[in-house]
């Protein structure tokens, strides 16, 4: 059967980007706490714009290598915030908060070097059974954030999890990156902050649309092809 890809708008800083997205038919919003990033907001600011969301609109928490007594702070504000971990947090670390979570893996832009271990993303996932998605994100020096794409091609044929596919989505190229990844997962969603935005922070509410509109017409061709997809 086929199952509708959900999509994620990150990174968001003002009201009018969280109302873009909304309007836009976006499933779950971002917030950034992680000091580092230029699109970091603070728990009380992630709260303010997190009231803002109708129902079944999903608030994201996304932190990296935080304190339990940080998140779960910051969840108090927001008690059906969902949680993504970003840094190095171990699958004990994870489940400390005792929310629901996603975690990301860190995927290399190229194949390894003779001798080089690949990335292990079916027992990455089997790791992390707990999280309720694995997000993709390419390998950049820092914790993500970096717009840059990875080869989807060298991913598993099949990985018995849920997905979330980012790291350098953008309008033009989500529609080739469903396509790609999503007869090899459970269900996929799609991550998408840069690749929305006029400036770091700052979205287009033009650019989130067309991004929407782009998930849709993947789902759309998949539908008519009838893409045949793995068991859940």
């Amino acid at each position: 059967s086929h199952e509708r890809t959900r999509i994620k708008i990150c990174g968001l800083t003002r009201e009018e980007d969280v109302d873009a997205a909304v309007a836009a038919g976006a499933d779950a919003v971002g917030f950034v706490m992680y000091e580092a990033s230029p699109r970091c907001v603070s728990a009380g600011r992630a709260a303010e714009l997190a009231s803002r969301l109708p129902p079944f609109v999903t608030p994201v928490f996304l932190f990296v290598n935080a304190s339990a007594t940080e998140i779960i702070a910051a969840c108090a504000r927001v008690p059906m915030a969902l949680l993504q971990f970003h840094g190095d947090e171990t699958p004990e670390t994870c489940l400390k908060a005792g929310r629901p979570f996603m975690r990301a893996a860190r995927i290399p832009l190229e194949i390894p070097a003779s001798g080089g271990a690949a990335f292990d993303l079916v027992k990455y996932a089997q790791d992390f059974k707990a999280a309720q998605a694995i997000l993709l994100d390419a390998h950049v020096e820092g914790y993500g954030g970096g717009g840059k794409t990875f080869n989807w091609s060298l991913l598993p044929p099949s990985v018995n999890a849920h997905l979330v596919l980012s790291g350098g989505l953008t309008p033009a190229n989500v529609t080739d990156g469903i396509l790609q990844v999503r007869p090899r997962c459970k269900t996929l969603a799609v991550d998408v902050s840069s690749g929305v935005e006029v400036s770091k922070g700052i979205k287009s509410a033009e650019k989130i649309h067309q991004f929407v509109a782009a998930v849709r017409a993947a789902d759309g061709l998949l539908a008519k092809n009838h893409v045949h997809l793995p068991a859940t």
